[in-house]
């Protein structure tokens, strides 16, 4: 990292902040990526959905995806 300052300075910064997420990944194999994915499918239900006139027709459409039942009150 020392020898890249010169060339990447930016790309070190990141590297620097993000360097215990980088190391915990060598070390556990942990990653973001089902979170990275639920998020993915959220927001394309919403560019889809875009004339939902609600918050609940939004939270069925996205419990029916993952194949939640929905218990009626």
């Amino acid at each position: 990292m020392y020898d890249a300052r010169s060339y990447f300075p930016k790309s070190l910064g990141t590297m620097v902040r993000w360097f215990g997420e980088i190391v915990g990944y060598f070390d556990g194999r942990t990653t973001s990526g089902t979170v990275e994915g639920i998020n993915n499918k959220l927001k394309l239900i919403k560019r889809l959905g875009y004339g939902f006139r609600n918050f609940s027709n939004f939270r069925l459409r996205s419990l029916l995806n993952w194949h939640f039942s929905i218990n009626s009150p």
